[in-house]
């Protein structure tokens, strides 16, 4: 795993969010929120949603995990569905790797990338989440990225 580097800026955000253990159903999260950007015509060629895991399963019961998927947004952008909020998303360096977009290669990533990064000399920022990237030009070539905040 070769990352390379990018600096993301700060963003607005449109978003669903999941509470419970990391897994299958963080899936049906990122199909119901796909279906709700669809029905909003916010789906474009080039956009990206990002999966965002707020906690440490290590650290955090997984009854209490929380999973986010989010969609960049226009600033000024409203929504008045219940079930999808706005926030913002802070911007800085990301050591970004390119992955196969299987739940197994996802799940070797996640085992792999704080070794990785030691390994390049790279400092994980604690302060911004590990964003998993699914744009959707690489998600048609069965590519998803592993985004770690660095500094």
């Amino acid at each position: 795993m070769n990352p390379s580097i990018e600096i993301m800026p700060s963003c607005t955000v449109t978003y669903m969010r999941q509470i419970g253990p990391y897994g299958p159903e963080n899936r049906r999260l990122m199909e119901k929120f796909k279906g709700w950007l669809d029905a909003n015509n916010l789906l474009e060629q080039k956009s990206s949603i990002f999966g965002i895991a707020q906690d440490n399963p290590l650290l955090t019961a997984p009854e209490a995990c929380r999973y986010d998927v989010c969609l960049i947004v226009p600033q000024g952008f409203i929504t008045d569905d219940k079930e999808v909020k706005l926030r913002g998303m802070s911007g800085g360096k990301y050591a970004v790797f390119k992955i196969t977009h299987t739940a197994e290669a996802v799940q070797r990533a996640w085992d792999e990338v704080f070794l990785v990064l030691d390994a390049f000399g790279f400092k994980l920022d604690k302060t911004r989440p590990v964003l998993e990237r699914y744009s959707m030009e690489l998600v048609e070539r069965h590519y998803c990225e592993l985004c770690v905040p660095v500094r």
